[in-house]
């Protein structure tokens, strides 16, 4: 939403702010602003990981590991298992086909989970990953 606003309130600065080195330095900041508000929430995210990750409870530490087992279930379901359920039940002249599972709604959470994956080992291949 502030990147948005950056343009309007920059034109604003032309109208407004008389000094070019003020109205340079005051462009420079709202156009960081977003960028900056936005890490700022990545790290209380972080935060929050770390503390869930820690906690003693299945339903609190768990719930990732649910989401990303249930994402492996989904993908071999439509890798593995179906296209071999299908085969047997062609090659049976069964006539019944199982369908396909619908991973639409399932593959973001995924690519979500496997891209913090990613990021995690290009730390570490760059060594500068933080142990805690």
């Amino acid at each position: 939403m502030l990147g948005t606003l950056i343009g309007p309130i920059s034109a604003l600065l032309d109208k407004a702010v008389p000094d070019k080195d003020l109205k340079e330095k005051l462009a420079h900041d709202i156009a960081t602003m977003a960028e900056r508000h936005a890490h700022e929430q990545i790290q209380a995210q972080l935060e929050i990981n770390k503390t869930e990750a820690a906690h003693t409870s299945m339903f609190v530490a768990g719930w990732r590991p649910a989401c990303g087992w249930i994402c492996v279930l989904g993908m071999a379901g439509n890798f593995l298992i179906i296209p071999f359920a299908n085969m047997t039940l062609k090659l049976l002249e069964t006539g019944v086909e199982v369908p396909m599972i619908d991973l639409n709604t399932m593959l973001p959470v995924l690519m979500g989970m496997l891209g913090l994956g990613g990021l995690r080992t290009f730390e570490k291949v760059k060594k500068v990953e933080r142990n805690q």
